[in-house]
């Protein structure tokens, strides 16, 4: 054993937060398996996976920052990350935290039990209606107790969690119908036991996760409750202020609400029938970004087939999509097509099914940047069975179909799948978007009804019609130059839109082959790619 701290300071809390990432990454899996509250949706390891992980990287973007900055940089790259229910949850504890020690200097035992009592505090207050047998009741528990020693402190902390964990199934319904403890709560203890590590120098084997919990008999049975159709979350650029009526605006909506952040910034996370709805409620308060819209009744994963052989041996391709005109277009190019709705993930649950079912040696294709972590995770349930999956990192369509035009399933796996990310990776990629509302882009204001052109997921300009935002797209990418441009309507594009682009490029750019196809996307009146 080595030294064990007796202050956690900067370079203890970086430590902690990779370790826990990579603990966190360890057991995903098993901690999804449990995942039953408050939707069945196979995705808590997940989401706490990818949220430690932002935390971490955002650390490794200021290697040189002392502990004041530290715990700030974790706490919002904790808060910039939050995927679900609990990574939410645990980025607000994370946040916690850092509110009390980022400018107390290295904290000692009662300096880390005052700031874990904050943070149990500061979590639960950001959820709406608190439930009990859930992280915050193990949270609660861990937070407890009073210990002169850091090292105390911290395995006292981490040992009432465990206990906590263990009664979960006793306090709420969800958890003994079904068997199992609280998958965030368990998560938690693992970001506990983590820290554990690090302070004492003793590092486990494996981090422990509770399979089932037999023996539990509760006097009343659950009563299964109804669940709404979409979880939806974005972050918020708002006035502290216009949160209160938006947490009460969001409460009529649905149910699952939590809230975290702060100075102007804020995580939301919400289920609910009506995801514009949602959204709209956002942008009566301020101004919502990195909006994701996720499916929420998708099949419960079946256990058994998560660990079977595929169905069909030997090489296939997976493409997302949520158009009917593009699915069409990756089915006849050889892949087999996964759907999401306009604005949405996929479930993780049906995506890892549909790359398990698809072969042994499976490329992905994600086709939009929101569905690329999602995609790996999927990609890592399916390798459990077995499977050889590989992500290729397409961010659009255009990027997906120049990856598609280069499959080869004779070639060896890896050679194809380096072959496809480099085709995909030649492809710039652009399209055409309508205003909904007045906002500030990166070329100036935009009025709903102007028409952003984009390039690479930044709007590069603003126009009133589509026809000259396209031919300016259009001119803009090929500046560079370019071989073939493929373009894609949508369901909104303007009459004629294509055949006058089509002669645009025949006059100003006559070497370039043109390929046209009907997308049928809601969202985008026009994708276009340059390879």
């Amino acid at each position: 054993m080595g030294e064990v701290l007796g202050v956690l300071d900067g370079a203890a809390v970086r430590r902690w937060c990779r370790l826990a990432a990579d603990a966190l990454g360890g057991v995903r899996g098993d901690l999804d398996a449990l995942n039953v509250f408050p939707v069945p949706d196979g995705d808590t390891g997940t989401n706490l996976h990818l949220t430690v992980l932002g935390a971490a990287d955002a650390l490794d973007a200021v290697p040189a920052a002392g502990t004041a900055e530290t715990w700030r940089a974790l706490a919002r790259g904790a808060l910039l990350a939050a995927r679900g229910n609990s990574g939410v949850i645990l980025s607000q504890v994370l946040r916690g935290l850092a509110d009390r020690l980022a400018d107390a200097g290295p904290a000692d035992g009662p300096a880390f039990g005052a700031a874990l009592r904050h943070a149990s505090d500061l979590a639960r207050r950001s959820v709406e209606h608190p439930v009990e047998g859930t992280i915050l009741s193990v949270l609660a528990a861990a937070a407890a107790r009073r210990e002169a020693l850091l090292a105390d402190a911290v395995r006292a902390a981490a040992a009432d969690a465990r206990r906590a964990l263990r009664e979960t199934p006793r306090q709420l319904g969800a958890l003994a119908s079904a068997g199992v403890v609280d998958a965030g709560a368990a998560g938690l203890c693992v970001v506990l036991d983590a820290l554990v590590a690090v302070v004492t120098d003793e590092y486990p084997e494996h981090y422990d996760v509770p399979a089932r919990v037999p023996g539990i008999v509760r006097a009343e049975p659950a009563a299964p409750s109804p669940v709404p159709g979409y979880e939806v979350m974005y972050l918020l650029d708002a006035a502290d202020a216009a949160v209160p009526a938006l947490r009460e605006t969001l409460d009529g909506l649905g149910d699952s609400l939590v809230v975290v952040g702060g100075d102007g910034l804020w995580n939301v996370h919400v289920h609910v029938d009506d995801a514009g709805a949602a959204i709209e409620a956002g942008l009566a308060a301020g101004r919502p970004h990195r909006v994701r819209v996720t499916y929420l009744h998708a099949p419960p994963p079946d256990d058994d087939a998560a660990h079977r052989p595929g169905p069909h041996a030997g090489r296939a391709v997976v493409a997302v999509t949520a158009a009917g005109g593009l699915a069409a277009l990756f089915e006849s190019c050889g892949a087999r097509v996964v759907r999401r709705e306009p604005g949405a993930v996929p479930p993780l649950a049906v995506l890892a099914e549909a790359i398990l079912a698809a072969g042994d040696e499976v490329a992905v294709l994600p086709n939009e940047p929101e569905v690329l972590a999602l995609a790996e995770a999927a990609a890592e349930r399916a390798r459990d069975a077995g499977a050889r999956i590989a992500v290729v990192p397409t961010k659009a369509s255009v990027q997906g179909l120049a990856a598609l035009a280069v499959h080869d399933p004779l070639r060896r796996f890896g050679e194809d799948v380096i072959a496809m990310t480099r085709a995909a990776g030649a492809t710039r990629f652009g399209q055409l978007q309508i205003a909904g509302e007045e906002a500030m882009t990166s070329v100036g204001l935009c009025r709903p009804g102007d028409v952003l052109g984009l390039i690479e997921g930044d709007v590069a300009l603003i126009a009133a019609d589509q026809e000259t935002a396209a031919r300016s797209v259009l001119d803009r990418m090929l500046s560079g130059g370019g071989e073939l441009v493929t373009l894609i309507g949508g369901v909104h594009a303007a009459a004629g839109l294509v055949g006058v682009l089509e002669d645009h490029l025949r006059d100003r750019h006559p070497d370039v082959e043109v390929g046209v196809y009907d997308g049928g996307q809601v969202l985008y009146p026009l994708l276009v790619g340059v390879e």
